[in-house]
């Protein structure tokens, strides 16, 4: 397969000053890298050939010999190319060395950029709090215990021992991290010397070891408000870990987990509690008396012929929603139980209501009209 232009594949007119080659090679070297190219199975090989185009444009001898004689004046040794030609490996890295800040200068700190500050922001923490229905309905004042990190009060949180200053790490020069390179490629490591910190303790503080925190479990009091769910997230603004060597604390996060309830189920602000009534209750109707979660009681009327299922619906007595906005409703929803364990005169009486209520059951008579018909249907 024939080359392209070198020109075409970076994108320049023939002719292009240096700063455009370098500017247009750049911009390919970003667009067109493998790590930032990982389902395009073609990257690569357009990256190296960027690579080999910008060899040459870059070079003014080797630009003027390619102007003149194209391809053919890098092959058969012709312009030195096992030396310095488009594939030689020095050069590639050096190519590639005039991009990598580019590239990664965001993540991995370009090479005049600040150094690098010991002090480190602490972690943020999670704390996963269970409450009950009745704690999530009226709100509550909890006191939780936090294994966390504080700041070293023997060194003031410096990690220094007596008031000495950290010092600059003389591997890394404060950055925090070295570079070095591998064949094409310049890889940036932490520093080993520093940790990635920048700096060095000479005479580390003897109770936090130069972290400049220690492990303590601490006490917070936490404000529960009414109508918290499962997943509500509530930030403590700096009570997470204290920061490395003065760094700014961190904050905690407490999960909210709302535990089930023996009488109520919760479904956004509303609440439903499942009744049984007796046969005779709901046949003929009356009056049932259940609980509400405020702690108190509400008589609710069964009408006469209520089936299991049917729900009666109480007003503004279920859940408040969080931050205001008013109070869901309670939903009563009807149980009709079956008598178990029936003494002889009470089968007797069953068996002759049953006899004298064929037409007090239009759902059965409906329900067995159609299987009937399906079933003379399915003969015919």
């Amino acid at each position: 397969m024939a080359k392209r232009d070198y020109y075409e594949v970076l994108g320049v007119e023939r002719g292009a000053d240096a700063a455009a080659i370098k500017k247009a090679y750049r911009q390919k070297a970003k667009e067109l890298h493998p790590d930032r190219n990982a389902d395009n199975p073609e990257a690569e090989a357009q990256f190296k050939e960027a690579n080999e185009a910008y060899e040459v444009l870059k070079d003014a001898e080797k630009k003027a010999a390619y102007d003149r004689f194209g391809h053919a004046a890098f092959e058969n040794g012709m312009g030195g190319a096992g030396r310095g030609g488009p594939r030689g490996q020095g050069d590639f890295a050096s190519a590639f060395s005039d991009v990598f800040d580019d590239l990664f200068g965001d993540f991995m700190g370009g090479r005049g950029g600040a150094r690098r500050s010991s002090a480190q922001r602490g972690n943020d923490l999670r704390y996963n709090l269970r409450i009950n229905l009745e704690d999530a309905f009226s709100g509550m004042q909890k006191t939780i215990n936090v294994p966390t990190a504080v700041s070293c009060n023997s060194c003031n949180g410096t990690g220094a021992e007596g008031g000495s200053e950290p010092q600059t790490c003389p591997t890394c020069s404060g950055m925090g991290k070295v570079r070095a390179q591998q064949g094409f490629f310049t890889v940036e490591r932490t520093c080993p010397t520093c940790s990635g910190m920048g700096q060095t303790i000479k005479n580390p503080c003897q109770t936090c070891h130069g972290q400049g925190r220690v492990e303590k479990e601490k006490s917070l009091s936490v404000n529960i408000p009414a109508g918290v769910e499962t997943g509500t997230r509530i930030r403590l603004a700096g009570e997470g870990e204290a920061g490395m060597r003065g760094g700014p604390t961190g904050d905690l996060y407490i999960f909210i987990e709302v535990m089930d309830h023996a009488l109520f189920e919760r479904e956004n602000t509303n609440l439903y509690c499942r009744v049984p009534v007796s046969i005779a209750t709901a046949a003929l109707g009356g009056e049932i008396e259940v609980p509400t979660i405020d702690g108190g009681r509400s008589r609710v009327k069964v009408p006469e012929g209520s089936q299991s299922g049917r729900q009666m619906r109480l007003r503004g007595k279920g859940m408040p929603a969080l931050r205001g906005g008013g109070t869901g409703d309670m939903f009563i929803e009807l149980a009709v139980e079956t008598p178990v364990k029936l003494t002889a005169r009470q089968r007797e009486i069953l068996k002759e209501f049953d006899q004298l209520s064929e037409e007090n059951n239009p759902q059965g008579s409906n329900f067995f009209n159609s299987v009937k018909n399906f079933w003379d249907s399915m003969k015919g």
